[in-house]
C-alpha cells in the first residue's frame, strides 16, 4: 500500500475522475475526504467506497476554511487533489463575461486558493505533503472554440510551476495531471457543445476525438489513476513543478 496512513482531499470527487482518484487511493491505504459542492451525491459515494464527505465550494473562502478546520481536527492533511473544474466552448466572438469569469474562479482561483490553504495546513504540520493539480492537454495548446478553458488550464500549469518552487522548501511537492480527452459524463457535455457549435450530430465529436488519439481510443478515468497515485507516493519526492500528460500520445512535452 503506498499511501497508507496518507490522509487526502479530492476536490470534485463526487463522480468522475475524481471518484476513481478516491477508490484508487483507499485502495492504496489513505483516508480520503470528498470535497464537493454537491454534498448529497458526495455523500453517496463516500458511504459506497469507504470515504468521508463534506461540503466544499472551492470560490468560497469560508467552504475552503471550514474544510482545513474539519481536516485539521480529524488528524490534518497530507494529500490534495484540486481536481474540481468546469468546461465551456463558443466562438470567441460570442464569449460572455459571465462564462470567463465562473471557468477562472473554478478552475483557477480555486485551484490557487486551495493549494494556498492546504500548504499552510502542512507547512504547520511540518511532516511535508503532496499537492497535485489538474490540468489539461488543453492547457498546453489553444483551441479555436475553447478559449477560455484552455486558458484556464494554461493558468493551472503556471501555478503548479511557481507554487512547486515556492513549496519545496517546506517539503510540499506541487506537480500536476494534464489528462487527453476522457471518456465519461464530463465529455458528454463537451460533445454536446461541440455538436452546436461545428454542426455535429450527438456523439460525433466524441467519435473522431477518440480515434485521433495515437493510442486508438479516449481515455478513462481509471487510466489516470496511476499517475496521481505516484504523484502522492514517496517515489515522487524528488520531482517538482511538472505536469505529466497522461492522454494516449495526443501531446507531446
Amino acid at each position: 500500500m503506498r499511501l497508507k496512513g496518507k490522509r487526502a482531499l479530492i476536490t470534485g470527487a463526487a463522480r468522475g475522475i475524481g471518484q476513481a482518484f478516491a477508490e484508487t487511493y483507499i485502495a492504496e491505504g489513505a483516508q480520503v475526504v470528498i470535497g464537493d459542492i454537491d454534498i448529497d451525491r458526495a455523500q453517496d459515494t463516500a458511504a459506497a467506497i469507504g470515504a468521508t464527505a463534506l461540503r466544499l465550494d472551492v470560490t468560497d473562502p469560508v467552504s475552503i476554511e471550514g474544510a482545513m478546520a474539519a481536516l485539521r481536527a480529524s488528524g490534518g492533511i497530507d494529500i490534495l487533489i484540486n481536481n474540481a473544474a468546469i468546461f465551456t466552448a463558443a466562438p470567441l466572438v460570442e464569449i460572455t463575461r459571465q462564462d470567463y469569469e465562473r471557468v477562472f474562479k473554478i478552475n483557477v482561483e480555486g485551484t490557487l486558493f486551495m493549494m494556498q490553504a492546504a500548504a499552510r495546513e502542512m507547512i504547520a504540520q511540518a511532516r511535508g505533503g503532496k499537492i497535485i493539480n489538474m490540468a489539461s492537454q488543453a492547457g498546453r495548446r489553444g483551441e479555436a472554440l475553447v478559449a477560455v478553458y484552455c486558458a484556464s488550464k494554461a493558468a493551472v500549469i503556471s501555478l503548479t510551476q511557481s507554487a512547486g518552487l515556492n513549496l519545496i522548501a517546506h517539503g510540499i511537492n506541487v506537480n500536476a495531471i494534464a489528462p487527453g480527452v476522457v471518456d465519461g459524463e464530463h465529455w458528454d457535455g463537451v460533445d454536446a457543445f461541440f455538436a452546436k457549435y461545428e454542426g455535429k450530430a450527438p456523439g460525433q465529436k466524441k467519435k473522431e476525438v477518440g480515434e485521433a488519439v495515437p493510442f486508438g481510443r479516449m481515455g478513462t478515468a481509471a487510466d489516470l489513476t496511476g499517475m496521481a497515485v505516484f504523484l502522492a507516493s514517496d517515489e515522487a519526492d524528488y520531482i517538482v513543478a511538472q505536469t505529466y500528460n497522461v492522454d494516449g500520445g495526443n501531446w507531446m512535452s
